[in-house]
């Protein structure tokens, strides 16, 4: 048996900026309750036995806050990146790499301008794809992000089947799976957004196996259910079930910071698989193996604990839990599908960068080792 590390004390504190940053998640609490571990469910049965971990990856925010807007050249963008290709034994550090962020309304619209092409981020190339692809490092693209949240409702309640047609085509030509990142909070668009599913299932039906990459289409919900609950409600009754899932699984994103121990991580997670059956209409359970939880890299002027320090950071106190929490109402296997962190290169004009000398390959990439991180990603649990 590996050696459980010890709950953090703390972590390092990053609010990011609209203004000079890309965001995930910078809510927490969508019905006036506290967010303390105290009022979450912090005893979850778990299994004796450890599910090993399918996903181990990060999203990636380019150089310039997540805009993409400038072609690179793969010998630079390797100078910024290359420990997500190798964590020091010629391995690759993560085994998912997702580009954010893809603006719906100019996907939508198929627009060209000085940072786009029609519709894509110039610096969203086939060049870049492949850097990683050629790790074997699945790669997807995100289609939002929160910046992008009136971009979604504009592009949802104008055309959202032209949107999920040319998402498809752009999943195919690059050979990259889809991600769907819609924080709206108060009232999402749930039709627009069923119809940009169905255009994209259209011409990508869901396949179990994984094994075309562009048939990979996923969704970002809260850190947990109390924030973006109608999108939560609806997703996990509808897209997200073992029994006919329609999207593959889900990242239960970021919270507002890091979490301050490896109770209030597992706090948020377990909401999604107890669900919140108290609500009107209720959130039902989420099955671990349709989701995965996301954790920072990148908390202000520092590199976090989960960048440089393995053992003394979040995905290590949390390991155990991701790889044996039982499902509640839903699905029948142990264990969550893996962690996504946020977000290697450069979120924040204002903050640091995970190029060297701040890169990753003590953290993610002793992670990587520690947790025996399967490259290239299998077949994923569907139960």
């Amino acid at each position: 048996m590996k050696p459980i590390a010890r709950l953090l004390a703390w972590a390092c504190i990053s609010i990011f900026s609209l203004l000079s940053s890309c965001e995930k998640n910078i809510k927490t609490n969508g019905e006036g309750e506290l967010t303390s571990s105290a009022q979450k469910n912090s005893s979850p049965e778990a299994a004796t036995a450890l599910t090993p971990i399918q996903i181990y990856g990060a999203w990636h925010a380019g150089n310039d806050a997540c805009t993409w807007a400038t072609v690179r050249t793969v010998t630079e963008f390797d100078s910024k990146n290359h420990w997500l290709i190798d964590r020091g034994n010629g391995q690759p550090s993560v085994n998912l790499i997702i580009l954010s962020f893809v603006n719906p309304l100019k996907l939508m619209n198929s627009t060209t301008d000085a940072g786009n092409l029609n519709g894509v981020p110039r610096g969203m190339t086939a060049d870049i794809v492949n850097y990683f692809k050629s790790h074997n490092i699945r790669v997807m693209l995100s289609i939002g992000g929160i910046t992008y949240t009136n971009d979604w409702n504009t592009a949802l309640s104008t055309n959202p089947t032209q949107l999920g047609l040319h998402a498809a085509a752009l999943a195919q030509q690059l050979g990259v799976g889809i991600e769907i990142d819609y924080e709206e909070s108060s009232s999402p668009n749930l039709t627009g957004l069923q119809s940009f599913i169905t255009a994209y299932r259209s011409q990508l039906p869901y396949d179990a196996t994984g094994n075309n990459h562009a048939a990979r289409l996923t969704i970002d919900l809260a850190a947990g259910d109390r924030w973006l609950i109608a999108l939560c409600r609806h997703a996990t009754a509808n897209w997200l079930t073992t029994s006919n899932p329609v999207l593959d699984y889900a990242n239960a994103m970021v919270p507002n910071r890091q979490p301050s121990s490896a109770a209030d991580a597992t706090g948020n997670w377990q909401e999604h698989i107890d669900g919140k059956p108290q609500y009107s209409p209720p959130i039902v359970s989420l099955a671990p193996a349709k989701f995965t939880g996301g954790l920072y890299i990148v908390t202000g002027k520092n590199p976090a604990k989960e960048c440089v320090d393995f053992n003394n950071s979040l995905q290590n106190a949390c390991g155990n839990y991701v790889q044996s929490v039982l499902p509640k109402n839903a699905g029948t296997t142990a264990g969550m599908l893996g962690y996504m962190f946020w977000a290697a290169e450069k979120p924040s004009t204002r903050n640091i960068s995970t190029a060297p000398p701040n890169s990753c390959e003590g953290g993610v990439g002793a992670g990587a080792t520690f947790f025996n991180i399967p490259i290239p990603m299998p077949a994923l649990r569907q139960q």
